[in-house]
């Protein structure tokens, strides 16, 4: 495997350069002055931001783009054998590495690195991370999966050995990371087209957590099913957090704002079995980020922070981008934005909806890939039951080519039998044009998914 020598920079190009990852690597790179240079199949406000950063980005990916003084590309993983640059790549025999292969090497270059792996809540709980890492003055390195206002996009270069990085279990990126502190948030069945099944993905969470040295820690949810398989007989120090007192971090005396923003009191054991308690007032709304923060509070006490910088950057903590916001409003109704693609993360978002203030929920919500709404199908009728009105736009298909035979359509109807109404729409101008003519004041629409759908959410509150 090429390895790269951060002491003598070389020019990289990044086939994908515009994927939030990618991105962010590309700019950490330049920052350590390296050539950069890459590609993406279409331009994007990350593209234009590159750009003007002075970094050469081709919009179009063909075999021309890869010349001759390109020392080394990294592929993002959507490239396929087939891509053109790929293969222009393995004809002219170009050193070349996986996105995680170099987020892996640059993680191996610092003291104090955190990796932040699990199905759901890694962007948010990484950004909960990163807030305390500045409060606390660490100046850190962030790598994030999602954009933050207080660092004006998802990466940040800091001057320290504090480095912080989503970890995703997709095609066993994380495996390629060197983690002194990890942390799992969670274990769900996703991504069933590249695991076989659930014992497939926590077979390699159980990989992840065994990547953690003897002196760093793992940092786990007591809630995911028979989390000691993931977590026993490891060398590295063990940190539980969960609902109750059987684990090392827990909340008490959870209380809600009128927007669903928890307060509670963050109580934790200490080996001796003394139990010290803080209180935490969030910036964010819903019981799912109770337990991200739990997480936060644990990394950030493995790294010696001060409670009250903990305390402090949580209560500052609005969210990130796309992660239930609130994009504005339109004839009297708001309009709220978030990621949620799976059945768990769709199920928290309209909880934490039930108790925001509303008349009613519209949920439109855009399925994100073939493979995982067939695998999933039951579950995500289900949980969109939780609304009060679904609207399905088309699936966005990302990465795939094979519809395997369904459609939204297909989701429409397991949702109509379970006795709830439901309204496919095939563009996003009939969506917002039926948002426009049925949604009342005081009303609540939820745009969700992964794809493309948050357009339909800025376009409303334009």
């Amino acid at each position: 495997m090429y390895q790269l020598d951060f002491d003598k920079p070389i020019h990289v190009y990044f086939s994908g350069i515009g994927g939030i990852s990618m991105s962010g690597l590309a700019q950490i790179l330049r920052s350590r002055g390296f050539e950069v240079s890459g590609s993406d199949r279409a331009a994007s406000s990350i593209t234009d931001e590159l750009a003007a950063d002075g970094i050469k980005v081709i919009i179009g990916q063909k075999k021309e783009n890869i010349t001759p003084d390109i020392d080394l590309v990294v592929f993002t993983a959507a490239i396929r054998p087939d891509n053109p640059e790929y293969i222009a790549v393995m004809e002219n025999k170009i050193p070349h590495i996986t996105r995680s292969v170099l987020l892996g090497q640059i993680m191996r270059g610092y003291k104090n690195p955190v990796a932040i792996s699990g199905t759901h809540g890694k962007t948010t709980t990484t950004s909960m991370i990163s807030e305390i890492m500045m409060a606390a003055g660490t100046d850190p390195t962030l790598s994030i999966g999602g954009i933050l206002d207080s660092i004006g996009g998802n990466v940040r270069i800091g001057n320290s050995q504090y480095f912080a990085a989503e970890a995703c279990e997709y095609t066993n990126s994380f495996l390629d990371m060197f983690p002194g502190i990890g942390i799992i948030l969670d274990i769900d069945a996703d991504h069933l087209d590249f695991f076989k099944d659930l014992d497939d993905i926590r077979r390699s969470f159980r990989k992840f957590a065994q990547l953690i040295p003897a002196d760093g820690a793992l940092i786990i949810n007591t809630q995911i099913p028979n989390y000691e398989e993931i977590s026993g007989g490891l060398n590295c120090r063990v940190i539980l957090y969960g609902p109750d007192d059987s684990a090392d971090y827990w909340p008490e005396d959870i209380t809600y704002d009128q927007f669903a923003r928890a307060s509670y009191t963050l109580c934790s054991r200490a080996a001796d079995g003394t139990v010290s308690r803080q209180a935490v007032t969030l910036g964010v709304p819903g019981e799912h980020n109770v337990y991200n923060s739990l997480a936060a509070a644990a990394a950030a006490d493995c790294l010696g922070i001060d409670r009250k910088y903990t305390a402090a950057a949580l209560a500052g903590y609005t969210g990130t981008e796309r992660r239930f916001q609130i994009l504005g409003s339109r004839n009297g109704f708001t309009v709220i934005d978030d990621y949620a693609h799976h059945p768990t993360e769709i199920e928290a978002t309209l909880r934490t909806a039930q108790s925001f203030p509303h008349r009613e929920v519209w949920c439109v919500f855009q399925s994100h890939t073939y493979t995982r709404t067939k695998a999933l199908m039951d579950e995500f009728a289900q949980a969109l039951t939780l609304a009060d009105h679904v609207i399905l736009a088309k699936i966005y298909p990302a990465r795939e080519t094979d519809d395997l035979g369904i459609s939204s359509h297909t989701l429409a109807e397991k949702i109509e039998q379970l006795g709830h109404p439901c309204l496919c729409l095939d563009s996003f101008e009939e969506i917002e044009e039926y948002l426009l003519k049925n949604c009342q004041s005081d009303d609540l629409v939820i745009t969700m998914g992964a794809g493309n759908i948050n357009e339909v959410g800025k376009k409303l509150v334009m």
